[in-house]
Formats: C-alpha cells, sequence, structure tokens
C-alpha cells in the first residue's frame, strides 16, 4: 500500500552560502538561550539539554494532548488564517464565489445557538437511510455513501507498478478506535481506554434512538474485535509489495464473493476496471464477518460510525460526548479546542485550496520560494558526496541512486494552478453537517474522477500550501515544502548557516532520505515499485537498518511500553539521512568562512541545538501511548536522543564520552547514510 512519507514537523529555507563572512557575521545564531537547560548535561540527556527551557515556557494547556514547536507555528497560521476569515466574514460576497462558500462555512462552525437547538435533527436523512437496511446488498449501498468508512475504506493514487497511471486502492478499515492494538492489548492503559469505549458509544446509539443501546454497544464492539483480529498489523502494512494485489472487476467478484460491488460502486460512483485489494485475506474475512452479522448490528455499526463522524457538526452536548472518549480518554486532553479553532480548522478542511490561495498571497512572498529552491539544491549536491563516499554501497546501486536524487521533483511553497471549487454550492440555509457532507461528497468526487484521467497529474500537491509539515512521494519521487512550514522556528532570516542548516536543513535532508528508507529505496527513480539495487547492496542496507530497528525496540517510552522500532523505521532512518546530509551540506557551505563561536557555543553545536529544538514540546501520557501504537514517527523525544548517538559529528561537537548515558559505541551506531 503506497503511502506519502509526511514529516510531521517543518521546514522552510533560505540559503546563505558561507562564503560572504562579513555577512555571516552579521546573523545571529537563531537560537533562544532561554529554551535550553544548561544544567543538564548533552551527553546525559540532549533533549532536556537543548529544549528543557522550552518545555517550561511552553507548559500544556487543557485543550492539547502534546504541544510542540511546530504546534506554536501551527498556532500563529491559525492566527494569520483567522484574519483572513474574518476579513471575508464582514464582507458582503457575491453567491457561487469561493469567498461566499468560506463565509458560510465558517458561520455554520461559529453557530452553536442553531445547533444545539436541532440536536440529532441534521442526521435524519442518514438514520433513515440505515433504518431502511434489510439486506447486505442494502448495507452495501450504505457503506458506499460518504459518512463512513465500514468494514473497509477506498482512495485513488498512482499504481506503484506503473506510476503514471491512477488506481483504484481497496483498504481494510471500519473499527471505531482507529488502531487495532486498543482491541487486543492488555496493559492498563489500554484496557482503560477499551473499558470506556462501550459506555461512549452506548450513550451516541441512545441519542441516535437506538433501541437497548447498550446491548447494541456491545455487540458493535464484538464486531469490531472480530475486525481487529484480522486486520493486519502496522508493520505489516508499511511492505508495499505484501500489500499491492491487483485484480480486474470480474476477477474481484470471483475472489471476494458475497459482497454487492456493483451496488457499492455504484452508490460511490466510480466504475473502475481494475483495483488493487491491499490486504485479500483481511478483505475476505471482512466479507465472511458482514455476512455473519445479524441486520440489526450492522445498523447499530453504521449508526455508530455516523454518529461518531458527525459529532463535530452537531449539538455541544453530542459533541462534548465524542470529545469526552476520544479527547480525553484516549489523548489525555482537558477540554475542546475553542469554537473559533475548530471552525478555521472546518474550513481548512473543507475549502483548503482556496484558503490557502489567499494565504499565499498575503504571507508567502516569491522571495521565500527562490531560496528556498536554492537550499534543496545545496541538500542534494550533498546526499550525492555522501552516496558517492559510501564504502559498503557497489557502484551500480550508487549510479541510479545518484540518478534518483537527480530526478527528485521539488515543490515548494504553492502549486503552480489552484483547485476550482465552482461547481460545489454551499447554502446558508443548510445544516452545518448538510454543508460538510456535500463538501466531502465534491472532495471524494475530485479523488476519484483521477481514474478518467490519461496519467497521473505530477504537478498536484496532496497537501494544502498553509499545512505546517512536509512530505515525500514516492510514485512521483517528489519532494514538497508547503508556504505554512516555511518560517520561524525552523527557519531564520536574520540567523546563521548553523541554525538553518540544523533546523530546515535536515527536514529537506529527512524527505529526500524517504526515497531512500527501508521502503521508499524499493521505488526507482521513476516512481515505479522497482528494487534497483544490487543483491548485495540490498543486504548490506538490511543488515544496516536492522541495527536501526532494534536499537529503537529496546527504548521504553512509559511505564512498560517500548517503541516499535520495525513501525517507525522509514522515520527514524529519515532522521538519520536528514542529519547526516545536512551536516555535510552545512560543512560544504562554511569551509571557506568558519562561523565565530556564538553565546559560547560552536556553529557545530549549534547546529545540533537547531535540530533538537524543532522537537521540542510536552505531552501526555496518554498521548505517549496513542502515538506509538498508532505513529509511524518516533516521539519528539527520541528523535533527539535516539538519533544524534548515531551521528559521529555530534559526539565531536559535544565531546561525548565512553561512560555518558547517551554514548554508544561505535560498533554498535547505525551507519547508512
Amino acid at each position: 500500500m503506497k503511502k506519502l512519507f509526511f514529516l510531521t514537523l517543518a521546514t522552510m529555507a533560505m540559503i546563505i552560502t558561507g562564503c560572504d563572512k562579513k555577512a555571516e557575521d552579521t546573523l545571529g545564531a537563531g537560537i533562544l538561550e532561554e529554551n535550553m537547560d544548561t544544567t543538564v548535561q548533552p551527553g546525559v540527556d540532549f533533549y532536556n539539554y537543548a529544549t528543557g527551557g522550552w518545555q517550561k515556557l511552553h507548559p500544556l494547556t487543557a485543550e492539547y494532548s502534546r504541544f510542540g514547536s511546530f504546534d506554536l507555528l501551527a498556532e500563529n497560521n491559525r492566527e494569520q488564517l483567522r484574519q483572513l476569515i474574518d476579513e471575508i466574514v464582514k464582507g458582503e460576497q457575491k453567491t457561487g464565489t469561493e469567498a461566499q462558500k468560506i463565509k458560510d462555512l465558517y458561520n455554520a462552525a461559529m453557530d452553536s445557538t442553531r445547533r444545539n437547538a436541532e440536536g440529532v435533527e441534521p442526521l435524519a436523512e442518514d438514520l433513515a437511510a440505515i433504518a431502511e437496511i434489510k439486506t447486505a446488498e442494502d448495507f452495501a449501498r450504505f457503506m458506499g455513501r460518504d459518512v463512513a468508512n465500514l468494514f473497509f475504506g477506498m482512495y485513488v493514487d498512482a499504481d506503484i507498478m506503473n506510476a503514471k497511471q491512477y488506481l483504484l486502492y481497496i483498504i481494510q478499515a471500519g473499527i471505531g478506535m482507529g488502531e487495532r492494538d486498543y482491541y487486543l492489548d492488555n496493559d492498563a492503559a489500554t484496557t482503560k481506554v477499551r473499558d470506556a469505549y462501550v459506555p461512549y458509544m452506548a450513550q451516541m446509539l441512545n441519542i441516535a434512538g437506538v433501541k437497548n443501546a447498550e446491548a447494541q454497544a456491545k455487540a458493535v464492539y464484538d464486531l469490531e474485535y472480530k475486525l481487529a483480529i484480522a486486520h493486519s498489523t502496522n508493520v505489516e502494512l508499511r511492505d508495499d509489495a505484501a500489500n499491492y494485489h491487483l485484480y480486474t472487476i470480474e476477477q474481484l467478484k470471483d475472489s471476494f464473493p458475497g459482497f454487492a460491488w456493483d451496488v457499492y460502486f455504484a452508490e460511490v460512483g466510480v466504475q473502475p476496471k481494475q483495483v488493487n485489494i491491499g490486504q485479500p485475506k483481511v478483505i475476505n474475512t471482512m466479507i465472511e464477518i458482514l455476512a455473519k452479522t445479524p441486520v440489526e448490528t450492522l445498523k447499530s455499526y453504521a449508526t455508530a460510525a455516523l454518529m461518531s463522524n458527525a459529532a463535530g457538526y452537531l449539538s455541544d452536548s453530542i459533541s462534548d460526548i465524542d470529545f469526552a472518549f476520544f479527547g480525553k480518554v484516549m489523548s489525555g486532553k482537558e477540554q475542546q479546542q475553542p469554537r473559533w479553532k475548530r471552525a478555521t480548522s472546518m474550513v481548512n478542511g473543507q475549502l483548503g485550496m482556496a484558503l490557502g490561495h489567499l494565504y499565499c498571497d498575503k504571507f508567502f512572498p516569491q522571495a521565500n520560494k527562490d531560496r528556498m529552491e536554492t537550499l534543496v539544491a545545496n541538500l542534494k549536491e550533498a546526499y550525492k558526496q555522501r552516496i558517492q563516499n559510501l564504502d559498503w554501497m557497489g557502484a551500480d546501486t550508487k549510479t541510479k541512486a545518484l540518478e534518483k536524487i537527480d530526478a527528485i521533483y521539488v515543490k515548494v511553497g504553492f502549486p503552480k494552478t489552484w483547485r476550482d471549487y465552482s461547481s460545489v454550492g454551499v447554502d446558508a440555509n443548510d445544516t452545518y453537517w448538510a454543508m460538510c457532507k456535500k463538501l466531502s461528497k465534491f472532495n471524494a468526487q475530485y479523488e476519484f474522477s483521477k481514474l478518467d484521467r490519461p496519467e497521473v497529474d505530477k504537478d498536484e500537491w496532496l497537501m494544502t500550501p498553509q499545512t505546517v509539515n512536509a512530505y515525500y512521494n514516492p510514485t512521483t519521487n517528489e519532494i514538497c515544502f508547503p508556504a505554512g512550514i516555511l518560517q520561524y522556528p525552523f527557519f531564520d532570516m536574520s540567523a546563521d548557516d548553523a541554525f538553518n542548516y540544523g533546523a530546515i536543513g535536515v527536514v529537506i535532508g529527512h524527505e529526500m532520505t524517504h526515497g531512500f528508507d527501508d521502503q521508499g529505496s524499493k521505488f526507482d527513480k521513476n516512481g515505479n515499485f522497482n528494487d534497483w539495487w544490487t543483491a548485495e547492496d540490498r543486504a548490506k542496507f538490511t543488515e544496516r537498518t536492522k541495527v536501526m530497528e532494534n536499537y529503537f525496540n529496546n527504548i521504553v517510552v512509559i511505564d512498560t511500553i517500548h517503541a516499535n522500532g520495525a513501525f517507525t523505521l522509514g522515520e527514524n532512518i529519515a532522521d538519520h539521512g536528514g542529519l547526516q546530509v545536512a551536516y555535510q551540506a552545512f560543512c560544504n557551505a562554511t569551509k571557506d568562512a568558519p562561523l565565530a563561536d556564538k553565546f559560547g557555543l560552536t556553529a557545530a553545536q549549534r547546529f545540533f541545538i537547531a535540530y533538537a529544538n524543532v522537537w521540542a514540546g510536552n505531552i501526555r501520557d496518554e498521548e505517549i501511548i496513542l502515538r506509538t501504537k498508532s505513529d509511524p514517527h518516533s516521539l519528539g523525544r527520541w528523535r533527539v536522543n535516539g538519533a544524534l548517538p548515531h551521528i559521529n559529528a555530534w559526539y565531536e561537537a559535544f565531546g561525548i564520552k565512553e561512560g555518558d548515558p547517551l554514548y554508544l559505541a561505535p560498533e554498535k551506531r547505525v551507519s547508512i547514510w
């Protein structure tokens, strides 16, 4: 199953070449001394040494289960989006324009008085459709409605075996708590979450008018438990080859009988010629479970999913029940975000490119885009140097690796063309739920319409430009750095190269390395799943990545719960490569004009402190558990304390020596890029 490699962190850029010493002397360190805790020794706990002050200055507020540097930037971005939306809401907007749609959607999101009066009434049409389910075919038809992923999910993406063409993908889904481990693990923290789930569903079913809500909630849980047992693990889902199984539609019907595929596709509005079934055994088991499940249980299952999906669009009392479970129990949050933040996020989610166009016009100048592209070019050159100097990779593999780097398609700031929302209507008289259903349907149809295109559009952005994130996409061999992430604290125009290469430079290197991690390395320069390595080099690479996997498996994140080295392997490799390549680029940029010490810190030390501050943050115990089960990225603390002990330059910069808690003997360090 092909997937994007998101950073969940940040980037931006300006390159300062390092050739003009006078220019560098006028630049600051970028690092704020108050963000550090120098009472901690770097070799004991580098994360707290570099970010301990930040943690004290930014304690968790009630609305957050985790708050870090990029969350702070996201808050700043949201204020900018709010400013844009406020200007639109205050003005008269012509019907049918994007501004009118933004205004009406935002106003509906803010109108709690109307939603509190409506209660569950906005769901009348959906609940009536559920009530009409009498057969398996009826249920398949309901599954095709755009309200929830029942049993399995469906999306369109490039065919990993023919990256120029789009393909329909069907994957496992359908469990309300999202992760199979919440149904199967038996540690105390997971059991606590599981024990709260059935009462939560019972409340929701009762509000929806389901009779015997408690008994039905238990039946729904038993159904989801069976699905969870059948599900592949997150580690298994990372294997692209194991999750690629191409079928014609006739083969699909023959291989997965007992499900009304024609009815399902017709309701969704697609007519595929072929489809990839990501997990055939799982999907077949799900179809068998569906066939054996009483219709009343299926109806309650659909109702519970509908209520969970719609809760944020309904009354405060319903939204509060949903938050009490997913926000408080699962994540440890104490209260919901203010209504304006939720409203802004909704507009951003449903009309993201329309809002992004306004955002870039106001907050992202072309000069920033130009400078970022220059920095990326420097990182590319540094990566090529690293590959050329590898002693474990053979010449044939090196040649193809260098070709892949040269072929990386770079996207910075904002797309070449903007999304057209003219065909979707937003009516102020509609309920908030009705508006969002209409927009969700529009967005889904936009995705499914790709099946009719002659080839994949490489210029399409898979993220809005105001997003605080970045990604690598293996089927287009592209790296993308949206405007939203291209600002302080990840880039500082007034700071020197030590800061900018340590923060944004590592981010760029991280995304590039996803093209060479344990999964991305199996895609060639054209984006096709094609193992271009020699067998000998692939074996050496696997041996080296196993060191990384085992190292992280031994990390205890909380209580008895360990990090998952296999699940996080790709991201950990990307962090490792990002650090190595960015440090190489930093050395290249400053070799003719070494940077002076600042605040008693050498330039090399500032590089690593800048990197650590990318991951500064605080997190609740519940969120630690949730992310360990669901997030392929290691926790922020371990992206510092787990990554740096494998970087030789870090030892040299801080004089880390044998006996220090973070010290690793050279033969135990990961050595890949």
